[in-house]
């Protein structure tokens, strides 16, 4: 009536969001390079030309570049069974087009495997998060064209490579789904529109470019999932996806309409193409009423039937409402709207907490898909505070993290086939959607601040020693007090 006794406990990271090095061994420039900072309340900027004087938050990020071993280090001490990382593409193809690879991008991969396995650390790696090329936006507006799919094959074949009896699990794309809204263009997708605005949260929206460039990701994935496999039978390759968990917010039919229409767009249409290998029903009615006309080629339906993922993960951090009212307030939320729920506290920036609605999640994608889950993203961006006496105290952290394992381990007892979980930035980080450090998730406190001052010098929260006894009892001391 536990958790799995192979449960694999863990934490999550990004590159572009912890790495820094920006311009270190070989690298290019990634779309999320040539973002400003940003706050909870004033927008992160797109700049396609630098600007000096300007702070650019990936460019530095928390140095793991350069102290990987220090915090992986960390992360054993903890007890991790896995670590999700991602690789940076324009570590092995600076531009993203080239026909040869980086070595020296190669090389520093391979020193944080080794890192990991040395510490019985199993990798989980994303190939592709949130840090598109900068080359291939301006080549061709990267996704919206076809050629990319044989750009990211061709970085695939040689990670794949590389990695072969070294790595099992991968993910091809970071929150794929996070495309089907307009923020999910650029942050997602590296597809940049007419600039009218510069702030990251007013782009010019294009939907017809992000719906065929979803398309395109579509293909790439199922392609990289067959090329794994003949590479090496030992690969299992997975989705990743933001569950945008969402209740009617009320009882009223048309409110669980609208909730049921958002929930096939946001929340399954991109995992049914890629758990199940074609296009759901459902999605040609939206294309129709939003004016979206995807081009396909003759063998895209059989390429899709051919690259279903072997198993599937998701973000989750909140719950939201949905209803037909158009005069409802909308809430704050990263990426999916939605109304408050009246039953529901909310973080500092505006999240709902819902412990629950992770176990009726979980629920519903294994009725769904009847394939392996990781839950590979959860946790509580909050403004943590180091005492006088050096500690940083982050009991509201650790209460999120328990309510949210306990809900998990419910949902393993409803017969759910949970197989991981790997909290968001175990170790603190720029944030993606705000571009900032001041919404901290780790169990890591790390001396860097949105001015750009600060050490990188690392420190325990007493998260991290809760984290480290939870995973020592495999999740047994919070379900029997």
């Amino acid at each position: 009536m536990s958790f799995p006794k192979n449960f694999y406990w863990g934490g999550a990271t990004a590159a572009n969001q912890l790495e820094g090095g920006w311009k270190e061994g070989g690298k290019g420039i990634s779309c999320s390079d040539i973002c400003t900072g940003g706050s909870a309340v004033k927008s992160k900027r797109i700049t396609p030309v630098l600007e000096e004087g300007t702070f650019y938050p990936s460019h530095e990020a928390i140095d793991h570049y350069h102290r990987f071993r220090e915090d992986i280090a960390l992360f054993a001490e903890m007890g991790f069974k896995m670590y999700r990382f991602s690789i940076a593409w324009t570590r092995i193809f600076p531009n993203g087009d080239e026909a040869e690879p980086n070595e020296e991008g190669l090389k520093f991969y391979e020193e944080v495997i080794e890192e990991c396995r040395k510490y019985g650390i199993e990798p989980m790696i994303t190939i592709s998060h949130y840090e598109v090329p900068f080359g291939l936006t301006k080549k061709w507006n990267s996704w919206t064209d076809r050629r990319q799919i044989d750009c990211f094959l061709n970085y695939c074949r040689v990670i794949f490579t590389r990695c072969k009896g070294k790595v099992k699990y991968w993910l091809t794309f970071n929150e794929l789904n996070s495309a089907t809204t307009p923020m999910g263009g650029f942050l997602n997708q590296g597809i940049l529109n007419e600039i009218k605005a510069m702030d990251f949260t007013a782009q010019e929206d294009n939907p017809q470019n992000r719906f065929q460039g979803l398309h395109h990701q579509f293909l790439a994935s199922a392609l990289a999932v067959k090329l794994a496999h003949e590479i090496d039978p030992e690969y299992q390759v997975g989705c990743m996806q933001i569950m945008a968990t969402s209740y009617g917010l009320t009882c009223r039919p048309e409110d669980q309409l609208a909730n049921q229409q958002k929930n096939h767009v946001m929340n399954w249409f991109c995992s049914d193409v890629q758990c199940r290998g074609k296009y759901p029903g459902y999605i040609w009615r939206y294309f129709g009423e939003n004016h979206i006309r995807i081009h396909m080629e003759p063998q895209d339906e059989q390429i899709l039937a051919g690259g279903p993922v072997d198993f599937y993960t998701c973000s989750y951090y909140m719950s939201i409402c949905e209803t037909a009212d158009p005069e409802a307030q909308s809430g704050k939320g990263n990426l999916i709207g939605g109304v408050p729920n009246p039953y529901l506290k909310a973080s500092d920036w505006g999240w709902q907490i819902d412990p629950e609605g992770l176990r009726y999640s979980l629920n519903e994608i294994w009725d769904r898909y009847q394939k392996p889950i990781f839950v590979v993203e959860n946790g509580l961006g909050a403004r943590d505070v180091i005492d006088e006496d050096g500690k940083v105290r982050d009991e509201y952290r650790i209460d999120y993290l328990r309510q949210h394992i306990i809900q998990m381990h419910e949902a393993v007892l409803d017969g759910v086939d949970l197989r991981g979980y790997t909290p968001w930035g175990c170790i603190d980080l720029v944030s993606a959607s705000t571009g900032e450090m001041a919404k901290r998730y780790g169990f890591i406190f790390v001396e860097r601040y949105d001015d750009g001052t600060g050490d990188f010098s690392r420190r325990r929260k007493e998260s991290f020693f809760w984290y480290k006894d939870v995973i020592a009892a495999n999740g047994e001391n919070l379900l029997h007090g």
